[in-house]
C-alpha cells in the first residue's frame, strides 16, 4: 500500500500542467482525435492551466494576506482556526485509505458513463482529493475501510449528479459548452446556494435589484469595467485590513489584473479542448445517437467570470463578520477565505451573474458552513495531527472547503452514526 500511495503522490506532485497536457492527449486518442490534434490540444490546455494558476497565485497571495490582516486588525478570537484547504489536503492524503480511492474514483466514473448514469468524464485528478476526504472521514470515524471507501463512492456520485445538472447553466454562464465541475466543494455549495438563491430572487423588493457586471458597466460606464470593480474591491479588502495607502493601491490593482486577466486564461484552456470535446461528440454520437459527454474540470474555471470573483471577495468580509456575530460558530476564517470564489461557481450562474442576489444566497449558505466546519473540528483536528503543522495558538482546527462543506458533513454524520456498528 506504501508503493501504491507514493506512486500516486508522485503523479499528483507532478502537477496540472504536466499531468493535464497527458491526460487530454489520451482522451483525445480514445475519442478518435487525430494524434497531433490530440497532442496540440493537450499543450495548450497546458499552457491554459499554467496562466490560470499563475493567476490564481495572484489572487490568493494578495487577498490571502489581506484576509489575514483583517483577523489581527480587529482582533477575531474564535477557537478554531480555519487551516485551509491545503492543510486538509495534506492530512487527506496521509490517510491510509488516500491511495486505493484513486483507481476506484476512475473506475466507479467510467462505470457510471458506460451504464448512462452520468454524463461527466471527470478528469481533474487533483481535485479527487474532495472525494478521498469523504473516505477519509469515513475510515477516522470508524476505522473500517469498506465503510470508508463506501462513502467515497456515495460523494463521488452525489458530486457527479451535481455536475451534470449544472452543466448546461456553466455553458450558459461561462460560456464552457462541454464543460461541467465536479470540484466537492463547489458542486455542495452549489447544492444549498442554488435552492437558497432562486427563494432570495423571490423576496419582494429584492428581486428587482439586478447588479450584474453588464449592468454596472451600462450605468457607470468605465467604472463598471471589471477590472476596475476588481481595483475598488481590492482597495476595499486591503482598507479593511488597515494597510497603507500605496498598499492599498497595490491590492487595487493586483485584483483589476485578475479580473482583466483570468477570463483570457480561461479562454486559452479552451481552446485547446474544443477539439476533445468535438471528438467525443462525434463518437457518442456514432454509437449512442444523440448522447452528450461532459469533460469534468476545476472549478477554478469559473473566476473567469467577473461576477463571480467579485461575489467571492466581497464574501471575504462578510464571512468574518458572520463568524463574528453568529451564535454557536467557534471558527475562525482564515486559510480558505482567499479560495470563497471558487465556492460561489455554481451559485452565480444560478443567478444570471446578478452579484447582490449571488452575495445575498453565498450569504445564507456560509452561515451553514460555519456551523457545520465547527461541528468538524474535532474530526479534522484527528485527521491533520502529527502531519501538518498548526497555525500558531491553535489546539483545533477546521476548515470551509471540507468542514463547511455539506456533502463532507453529511458523510460525518452519517460516520457517527453506525460507527458502533464497527466496535
Amino acid at each position: 500500500m506504501k508503493v501504491l500511495s507514493d506512486v500516486v503522490q508522485s503523479i499528483i506532485n507532478v502537477g496540472p500542467s504536466v499531468m493535464l497536457p497527458i491526460i487530454i492527449f489520451i482522451v483525445g486518442l480514445i475519442f478518435r482525435v487525430k494524434p497531433g490534434k490530440a497532442l496540440t490540444s493537450g499543450i495548450t490546455v497546458g499552457i491554459g492551466m499554467i496562466g490560470i494558476n499563475l493567476v490564481l497565485n495572484l489572487l490568493t497571495t494578495s487577498v490571502g494576506p489581506a484576509a489575514q490582516a483583517m483577523v489581527k486588525r480587529f482582533g477575531f478570537h474564535l477557537t478554531i482556526i480555519d487551516a485551509g484547504w491545503p492543510a486538509v489536503s495534506a492530512g487527506t492524503w496521509a490517510q491510509p485509505i488516500s491511495a486505493i480511492m484513486i483507481p476506484i474514483i476512475l473506475v466507479v466514473n467510467v462505470g457510471l458513463i458506460l451504464l448512462n448514469l452520468t454524463k461527466t468524464l471527470d478528469i481533474d485528478i487533483w481535485n479527487y482529493w474532495h472525494m478521498i476526504a469523504a473516505a477519509a472521514t469515513a475510515y477516522v470515524v470508524t476505522k473500517n475501510w469498506w465503510f470508508a471507501i463506501l462513502c467515497g463512492i456515495i460523494y463521488e456520485i452525489a458530486v457527479l449528479i451535481i455536475a451534470d445538472k449544472t452543466a448546461p447553466k456553466v455553458a450558459e454562464f461561462y460560456g464552457l459548452d462541454g464543460i461541467s465541475f465536479p470540484t466537492g466543494s463547489a458542486a455542495a455549495y452549489g447544492l444549498l446556494g442554488i435552492p437558497i438563491g432562486w427563494v432570495v430572487s423571490k423576496i419582494p423588493g429584492i428581486r428587482k435589484w439586478d447588479v450584474a457586471p453588464q449592468t454596472i458597466q451600462k450605468r457607470f460606464g468605465v467604472f463598471g469595467e471589471p477590472m476596475v470593480m476588481g481595483i475598488v474591491i481590492g482597495m476595499l479588502l486591503a482598507a479593511l485590513g488597515g494597510y497603507s495607502v500605496p498598499n492599498i493601491l497595490k491590492l487595487g490593482m493586483s485584483m483589476g489584473g485578475v479580473m482583466f486577466l483570468m477570463p483570457r486564461m480561461v479562454k486559452i484552456l479552451m481552446e485547446g479542448l474544443i477539439p476533445i470535446q468535438e471528438g467525443a461528440q462525434k463518437l457518442l454520437q456514432e454509437k449512442y445517437g444523440n448522447r452528450k459527454i461532459y469533460l469534468g474540470m476545476d472549478a477554478a474555471l469559473s473566476t473567469g467570470s467577473p461576477a463571480t470573483l467579485a461575489t467571492g471577495l466581497l464574501m471575504v468580509p462578510i464571512t468574518l463578520f458572520l463568524a463574528i456575530i453568529l451564535p454557536g460558530n467557534r471558527v475562525l476564517p482564515f486559510g480558505d477565505l482567499a479560495t470563497i470564489p471558487f465556492f460561489a461557481a455554481l451559485i452565480v450562474p444560478s443567478r444570471k451573474g446578478n452579484i447582490v442576489h449571488s452575495v445575498l444566497s453565498a450569504t445564507i449558505v456560509m452561515v451553514f458552513a460555519l456551523l457545520m466546519a465547527t461541528d468538524f473540528g474535532p474530526t479534522l483536528t484527528s485527521m491533520m495531527h502529527g502531519i501538518v503543522a498548526f497555525p500558531k495558538g491553535a489546539s483545533e482546527v477546521t476548515n470551509l472547503d471540507t468542514g463547511g462543506n455539506i456533502l463532507n458533513w453529511l458523510i460525518l454524520k452519517l460516520s457517527q452514526l453506525v460507527q458502533p456498528l464497527f466496535n
